[in-house]
């Protein structure tokens, strides 16, 4: 059970935004090498949920530090980051709120620096590349970002490459596309999986038969721990791609026959398209703000994870047949945990 301040050994990595899906999966890969780290949220009673409550991170030799902030309060960063030398970077902002992202990053370098951190590794992605052009997107693909939360997430990562180009912190970014997997609610293919756990028509948005590419979250955090272990890998951005690419009405035909018990089922489907996002947009403030990242749907980004591979070594992907498979299994646990919970 994690408590505040109380791991086992003085932690030297910090997860700051550690809540989420992917904080989950970098927490896993640390705390199944024996790594010491400190969780670093918002709130010490989110944390607790998010490190006591979560199969995926009860971690079987260590346990985190929890350690909170308030990302409006210099002094309460410096105080998470205090006595820390490496930092993952993985805040998430409301989506109608991307203009925080450079202005976050910009008080974190500050506060880190001022504590001595020495590295601090961000969780980036595709948006900042803009729309493809080419079939695969290495780390060259020139970053002509034309929608506005692009443009964010690229000046979030121009405050972070310049500091390091300044020597005030070693940095690295490693880009994901879209990800899926047990539990994870913010993903384009979340609420197919309970959908079909739930026997109801699933909400996706439009076009569904792209070719697409989706990261397993689980296969995250190896990839930062192999990352945070290589100095090389400081200096420099990455790109993480998926198992292949796959299009959505695919993952929803697995997901259904998987819930049906049948491999013919048919997957029930209220598909959006941008005309509809603009109008639910008219009463949905989040509607609203999927309509410029439609592009994302029509002409999706696909990874080229080449150089990492050649920095870190062949990269472990879960297939999507069993990504989904593991997706949908927790899923149909918490459809059934939940009708208990309404039964008793």
């Amino acid at each position: 059970m994690p408590v505040p301040f109380a791991s086992q050994a003085s932690p030297r990595i910090g997860l700051v935004g550690a809540t989420g899906s992917i904080g989950a999966s970098i927490a896993a890969a640390l705390g199944d090498a024996g790594t010491p780290f400190a969780a670093i949220g918002r709130s010490l009673a989110g944390l607790t949920r998010a490190f006591a409550a979560r199969p995926e991170t009860a971690l079987r030799t260590c346990d985190p530090e929890l350690r909170t902030w308030n990302p409006d309060d210099p002094a309460t960063i410096r105080g998470a980051f205090r006595g820390l030398d490496t930092l993952v970077y993985m805040v998430g902002v409301p989506y109608d709120a991307f203009h925080l992202h450079p202005r976050l990053m910009a008080r974190t370098v500050e506060a880190a620096a001022a504590e001595g951190v020495s590295r601090l590794l961000l969780i980036g992605t595709a948006y900042p590349f803009g729309r493809p052009q080419a079939a695969l997107v290495d780390e060259s693909h020139p970053r002509t970002p034309h929608t506005f939360k692009g443009q964010m997430r690229k000046a979030q990562e121009d405050v972070l490459m310049e500091a390091d180009a300044a020597g005030v912190i070693r940095a690295t970014i490693l880009r994901l596309p879209d990800f899926y997997g047990p539990g994870v609610e913010r993903s384009f293919l979340a609420d197919i999986f309970a959908a079909a756990a739930e026997g109801r028509r699933a909400k996706v948005v439009g076009p569904i038969d792209r070719p697409h590419q989706f990261v397993f979250v689980p296969d995250v955090g190896p990839v930062v721990r192999a990352l945070l272990a290589t100095d090389a890998a400081f200096g420099r951005t990455f790109n993480l791609g998926g198992a292949g690419t796959i299009s959505v009405r695919e993952v929803a035909e697995r997901a259904f026959a998987l819930a049906n018990a049948r491999p013919n089922a048919k997957p029930r489907l209220m598909v959006a398209n941008k005309t509809m996002l603009r109008l639910a947009g008219l009463f949905d403030p989040v509607m609203r703000e999927l309509v410029e990242m439609n592009y994302l749907m029509t002409t999706p980004v696909i990874m080229d994870d080449t150089a990492l591979e050649a920095l870190i070594g062949a990269v472990a992907k879960t297939s999507y047949a069993d990504g989904i498979a593991r997706t949908m299994a927790a899923a149909t646990a918490a459809a059934l945990a939940a009708r208990s919970r309404q039964a008793a």
